[in-house]
């Protein structure tokens, strides 16, 4: 009798699972979820952004920017979470899967993830002790939300409106918000928060 397609996974498993298919998944609680494919506009937000990024960095190494690196959950050995883009100040090592000590992350919300990234990621990502900030940044309208660490305690900045512009703190670059979404079109009514 075949295995079922989908059990549940250790993370040792997860990360030699091989289906032979080009669709992504993470790890939640012990189980593949495959994550859908990104919408144009993510796409090229998160170019934009990771460039921008890891720019910022150069004078940092080994400080780098990654899109879609894999992050281990702290507090669990069955969780692999993929932010769209991540930091982290940690030396790169050949065969590593997972992203050492992130200190920043980002997501990208839409309708079908928001609720997601904000009750189930968020809380995640704020309990690795390594992360100073983590954005959540909607991917239809001039929109942000900036979480960011004050010693034991998370506060948070909204940025709204095309005239604003990003801090990012953690990898000290601000950038508007009309350059991050240039040419992008934007929704008439964006995720609500």
């Amino acid at each position: 009798m075949a295995e079922p397609a989908i059990r549940r996974m250790t993370l040792e498993e997860f990360l030699r699972w091989d289906v032979g298919i080009d669709t992504r998944y993470e790890l939640i609680n012990g189980f593949p979820v495959a994550m859908a494919p990104p919408a144009e506009a993510h796409r090229i937000l998160a170019v934009r952004l990771v460039s921008r990024i890891d720019a910022a960095l150069a004078s940092r190494r080994p400080c780098d920017a990654q899109i879609q690196p894999g992050v281990v959950r702290p507090d669990r050995a069955d969780s692999y979470y993929v932010p769209d883009i991540t930091v982290t100040c940690e030396p790169n090592e050949p065969s590593r899967q997972a992203m050492i000590d992130p200190i920043l992350i980002i997501e990208f919300l839409s309708s079908s993830t928001e609720r997601s990234d904000h009750r189930l990621k968020l809380p995640v990502y704020q309990n690795i002790r390594s992360v100073r900030e983590i954005m959540l940044i909607d991917v239809d309208s001039y929109h942000a939300e900036l979480y960011r660490r004050e010693n034991d305690h998370w506060g948070i900045q909204l940025v709204r409106g095309a005239e604003t512009a990003l801090p990012l703190v953690s990898v000290d670059l601000q950038i508007s918000m009309s350059e991050l979404y240039e040419g992008i079109a934007i929704s008439a009514s964006p995720v609500e928060f």
